[in-house]
């Protein structure tokens, strides 16, 4: 059983490395889960002195005030008979202090790392683990302790900013309540029991310790209250005899300490018919005991989130792709790649692999031709307007032969309505080249790893697209104006003549343009009209 309480622990410490403190969440955390003792305490309540007690050392910061100002996770490691007693921190790993005071003294250097040096408080815990032979195995979580007025340098909402942090602790069914309350004050006062019977009223989860004992007025006892009868608990209360100041000051050895304890609940007549329950000694190994119990029952649904945080986090880095290279060369192949990438997914939408190709196709085949077939031609090739462009041709000076220059003007502004149909299908071609880029970088899974040269690959491939679909419409307008420009000799050959077969070829060139030979005109270019189709 004490691998879980060692196994717990180690969890607990990565947790911490990740940030997971289980506050500020409004999900389940793996540091929510996991069964830890907070100790909960007013000030000068003696809650200090039992964890020293536990531990048998003093290595705790003492003080006026509050001197608690970080959650402290002590975490205590039994270790072989013999082994020399040392400490390390989560935050000097490489680190081991076999100097007791030096622990001290670290714990209030990094307090003040987060916090300053004010008196302000902060939920980032502090990691302590002690190796030792004279400890069991055991991790508790050392809080602020409770108090009613703030003192000269803090805030005014110092009072409920530090039970707000002890509630988050206690309020979890996971943690074990330890409530600490000093005898020589009324129980009905105590911070401890009154902030723990809030959020545990049935008292399954608190374990009630008293300090302070020694230091009742006389003619008073805690028989009362340690066997259950002032406050009922589920567990039984503790009684712990701890070093007072003087002893402090005189550096009595924990040592002794517990032997003087032992002999005070053995030696007094009130406490002496369970005074084998009572001191520090057996509180760490009731609390141990405890632990691993609680341990053991939340196995199943620890294991449960772990796994369960194991497959989201895969998911999470499946979904991020493979890390990107640290030096410039490997992030420029990199991108490189990625682009690569990128381009073949749109390459395989154009050539048919993929969908969307066919579009392209079909503004060639159906839309083109369907705008050119709506052209008003029969508006350019009325009656009207041939007469009016045939006739204007002649100028002061009529043609003796077909009137080129009106054939001309006639033909090149029936031409130039093309303009429209062929500058609307290269807008639809680039349209539709637009929709397949989007559809490539969202096929394109690498870019979702990185979305700012995601906006950038989209960004440079409108680009390119816009200024490609600028240069299409000038080259399919020059096409047109060329068509419009290449009126050969060969082909007013084939213009309708007014003479036919057998007619009289010297009349007046003043009949020339009668009614039926400007049909005759309209009716041949309709038909080069249709050809053009």
């Amino acid at each position: 059983m004490d691998n879980l309480i060692s196994l717990v622990n180690k969890i607990q410490r990565a947790c911490t490395a990740l940030g997971d403190h289980g506050e500020a969440s409004a999900l389940p955390t793996l540091w929510d889960s996991l069964p830890a003792i907070a100790v909960v305490g007013g000030q000068s309540s003696g809650k200090s002195s039992v964890l020293e007690s536990v531990v048998g050392k003093d290595f705790l910061p003492r003080g006026s005030g509050i001197v608690t100002r970080r959650p402290l996770v002590l975490q205590l490691h039994k270790s072989d008979e013999g082994t020399r007693e040392y400490a390390e921190f989560l935050h000097l790993p490489r680190k081991r202090f076999t100097d007791f005071a030096a622990v001290r003294k670290e714990i209030q250097d990094e307090t003040d790392r987060e916090t300053g040096r004010t008196k302000q408080i902060s939920s980032v815990p502090i990691h302590l683990s002690i190796f030792s032979p004279n400890v069991v195995n055991l991790t508790l979580v050392d809080l602020p302790g409770l108090t009613k007025v703030a003192v000269e340098g803090q805030p005014e909402s110092i009072v409920q900013d530090i039970e707000n942090m002890v509630r988050s602790y206690i309020e979890k069914p996971n943690c074990i309540i330890l409530a600490i309350s000093p005898a020589n004050q009324d129980l009905a006062t105590s911070d401890a029991i009154k902030i723990s019977r809030e959020v545990d009223p049935t008292g399954e989860r608190t374990l009630g310790v008293l300090t302070k004992i020694d230091l009742m007025d006389k003619g008073t006892d805690a028989v009362d209250i340690l066997e259950g009868k002032s406050y009922r608990l589920k567990f039984p209360w503790v009684g712990v005899v701890n070093r007072s100041q003087a002893d402090i000051n005189k550096n009595v050895d924990m040592i002794a300490a517990r032997r003087r304890e032992r002999e005070y609940f053995a030696s007094t007549p009130e406490y002496r018919h369970f005074a084998h329950r009572m001191g520090s000694e057996h509180l760490a190994k009731m609390l141990s005991k405890h632990l691993e119990t609680v341990i053991k029952s939340r196995i199943p649904g620890i294991q449960s989130l772990i796994n369960k945080t194991i497959v989201e986090l895969e998911t999470e880095l499946s979904r991020l792709g493979r890390p990107i290279a640290a030096d410039a060369g490997g992030k420029l192949y990199s991108i490189m790649e990625i682009c690569r990438i990128f381009d073949q997914n749109f390459r395989e939408h154009l050539d048919g692999v993929r969908s969307g190709g066919d579009k392209v196709y079909n503004v060639f085949d159906n839309q083109l031709p369907a705008a050119l077939k709506r052209l008003q031609f029969d508006r350019q090739l009325s009656m009207e307007n041939i007469k009016k462009l045939i006739t204007e041709a002649d100028g002061y000076q009529p043609h003796l032969i077909a009137p080129e220059q009106g054939y001309r003007r006639l033909i090149e502004s029936t031409l130039v309505t093309i303009r429209g149909p062929a500058e609307a299908a290269v807008d639809a071609v680039h349209s539709i080249l637009k929709d397949l880029v989007h559809k490539a970088i969202s096929e394109t899974p690498e870019l979702k790893q990185y979305p700012g040269l995601r906006v950038e690959v989209g960004n440079a491939a409108i680009e390119s697209l816009d200024r490609m679909r600028d240069q299409s419409k000038k080259a399919a307008l020059q096409l047109v104006d060329m068509e419009c420009c290449y009126l050969t000799v060969e082909f007013f050959r084939k213009l309708p003549q007014d003479v036919e077969k057998g007619g009289n070829p010297t009349q007046s060139i003043f009949d020339r343009y009668h009614e039926t030979y400007l049909r005759r005109i309209g009716r041949f270019l309709k038909t080069r009209k249709r050809f053009l189709e």
